[in-house]
């Protein structure tokens, strides 16, 4: 009895060693940027201002510097329909929901590799018939040749982390599910940026159509008029014909109009989990309001907000991680084992006095010589980090780049906003005067046909310029990682926040260590 408490407890003195003991390698701590990131080298701008012809702001933003992003910043657009085609898209667009069951298993799979850090038990039962032949027992234990035998044995084996290997490719699996997390919050942000510049370029496509058909009609009443002018014998035939040519050069352009619509629903359909048959609600340019007041993230926010950063952050601590495992296999393991056990000629004799066996064992395994493999492989993976510690830069010089490119588009396209609609109004006006002054012979057919192809011409800059503002705002809300952390777009009811919760999140737990899901 004494044997079994001294295993006992050198059996739990391994278990404590193993579960409080320090892991080899390299702690891994999250990256740090410069607090004078910026972007752009002077002060930081406030609003976006856009000008009327008169010299009035109209239509500025505000800029909040260092303000949080709404997980539903769409709705900031003001329309209802685009707000269900994002609802759609998040529930079923099936990329999304292949992506959300990778995660799922990718936790499982951390889960998986987190079991050695448990005892493993099997148990084993054994009836057999035997006959044992008079050459090699003369004399049988029981005086019988014929006998059975039912043996009944627990298999037990224990392997301590004396060194932490096994925490650390547990926290290496657990980095890698969190690189599928980031992966697919990115996921997310691409697919509602892309349906919302789906949805803007199928508006742009209708308003511009919308503009030819009133060209067009403008176009056509002139050709009529120009007709019954040359009836009358007051234009020449050339000037008609000159005038048809316009009806035909602008109805020709309709066609690569349609197609960049129907091409838009097709990709809108696809986003949302649909074939393109169905029919979807398509919102209107003038629906759309241009949002107000729009965050702007410092450069460290950065770090946090974005997905491919947090990603590219996870595969640095894979390969953190994968350091220490390197270490801890050129250091010396120990195996425990344990195979207690029953062997007895009849069921009735289990556990009856005189029928147990058992036997207990140790092993200590020390790699010697494996021709400089596992040095090799440490030096690799010390070079694998080293390599996503650079990839991690990069990438955050990316995402500082993408937010950088966004706000100087807001205001430069503000300020082409500004002068299209100068145009289209000094256009259209220049199209009435010069309509009136043909009809009363002041100015030649030829000269208002010009006017008319530079006013369609400045309408429909107008109507990109608008969806271009449109678009820049939808980028820079992309650019400053989307909000992902207001919303839960795993699918999963509760994550793990760090490694170490793989095997104590609650249902409800937050899925990020910083921010709280909604």
């Amino acid at each position: 009895m004494a044997r079994v408490l001294d295993y006992r407890t050198v059996l739990a003195a391994f278990i404590a060693v193993s579960l409080t003991g320090c892991s080899v390698g390299p702690d891994f701590h999250r990256p740090t940027l410069d607090g004078k990131a910026r972007y752009q080298p002077g002060p930081a701008p406030t609003t976006v201002t856009q000008t009327s012809l008169t010299g009035q702001t109209m239509a500025s933003q505000t800029l909040n510097q260092g303000a949080d992003v709404e997980g539903e910043w769409w709705t900031l657009f003001g329309v209802p329909e685009l707000n269900t085609l994002v609802a759609r898209a998040r529930a079923n667009n099936p990329t999304l929901q292949s992506a959300q069951t990778t995660l799922k298993a990718a936790w499982e799979q951390a889960k998986v590799q987190a079991a050695p850090m448990f005892p493993s038990i099997s148990a084993m039962f054994n009836p057999t018939r035997n006959k044992t032949t008079r050459a090699l027992s003369p004399v049988p234990g029981n005086n019988s040749y014929l006998y059975n035998l039912h043996t009944l044995q627990l298999n037990i084996s224990y392997q301590p982390d004396l060194w932490g290997g096994l925490r650390r490719q547990m926290e290496a699996a657990a980095a890698q599910a969190e690189v599928e997390r980031f992966q697919l919050e990115a996921m997310v942000n691409t697919i509602i940026n892309s349906l919302l510049v789906a949805v803007l370029q199928q508006a742009s496509a209708n308003a511009q159509i919308a503009v030819l058909n009133d060209q067009l009609t403008m176009q056509k009443d002139l050709l009529h008029i120009l007709q019954e002018r040359y009836r009358l014998g007051d234009v020449a035939l050339a000037d008609v014909l000159a005038q048809q040519t316009v009806v035909t050069n602008t109805a020709a352009s309709l066609p690569p109009l349609k197609l960049q619509a129907e091409q838009a629903h097709d990709q809108i359909a696809t986003l949302v989990g649909v074939t393109p048959d169905e029919v979807l609600p398509e919102p209107r340019l003038d629906e759309f309001h241009l949002p107000q007041n729009l965050p702007v993230s410092l450069p460290s926010q950065l770090l946090e907000q974005r997905p491919d950063v947090r990603a590219a952050e996870a595969q640095m601590h894979i390969n953190s991680a994968q350091v220490g495992v390197a270490i801890a296999n050129r250091l010396p393991n120990v195996q425990l084992s344990a195979t207690p056990g029953q062997a007895v000629n009849a069921m009735s004799q289990f556990f009856a006095p005189g029928s147990g066996n058992w036997q207990i064992g140790a092993m200590l395994a020390q790699p010697l010589f494996q021709g400089f493999q596992l040095w090799h492989l440490e030096r690799e993976a010390r070079d694998t980090l080293l390599a996503s510690s650079k990839t991690y830069r990069a990438t955050v010089l990316d995402a500082i780049q993408n937010v950088a490119d966004a706000l100087h588009a807001l205001q430069d396209d503000a300020d082409t906003l500004s002068a299209t609609q100068q145009s289209d109004a000094t256009a259209q006006q220049s199209v009435k005067i010069t309509h009136a002054q043909n009809t009363m012979g002041d100015v030649s057919v030829a000269m208002m046909m010009t006017i008319q192809q530079q006013a369609l011409q400045a309408r429909q800059a107008l109507v990109q310029a608008r969806v271009a503002r449109f678009s820049d705002t939808v980028g820079l809300f992309q650019a400053l990682g989307g909000g992902w952390w207001h919303r839960n777009d795993s699918g999963m009811k509760d994550q793990p926040a760090t490694w170490q919760g793989v095997f104590t999140a609650a249902p409800g737990a937050p899925a990020d260590p910083v921010r709280t899901v909604n």
